[in-house]
C-alpha cells in the first residue's frame, strides 16, 4: 500500500493515537504542498491577491505567512 493510501487509512482508524498521528502527517504534507504552490505562483508572476483567492484566505494572511521575514518562501540568494 502506498504511503498516501496508508495515511488515509490510518486517519480513519478507531485508535486515536494512530488517527491523530496520521492527521499530523497529512497536515505537514498539506503545508509543504501549499508552500510549493505559492512559490510556484509567485515565480509565475501571480499577485498575493490571486493566491489568496485560490486559498480562500485574505491577501494579508497569505502575504504574512509566505512573504514576511520568516516566511517559508524567503531565501538567501
Amino acid at each position: 500500500m502506498s504511503d498516501t493510501a496508508q495515511l488515509a487509512s490510518d486517519a480513519s482508524s478507531r485508535d486515536p493515537a494512530v488517527g491523530l498521528r496520521a492527521v499530523r502527517a497529512l497536515r505537514m504534507l498539506v503545508d509543504r504542498l501549499e508552500a510549493l504552490q505559492v512559490e510556484n505562483a509567485r515565480e509565475q508572476g501571480w499577485s498575493w491577491q490571486e493566491i489568496a483567492y485560490c486559498l480562500e484566505v485574505s491577501r494579508q494572511a497569505v502575504h504574512k505567512k509566505y512573504a514576511g521575514g520568516r516566511g517559508l518562501l524567503r531565501r538567501e540568494k
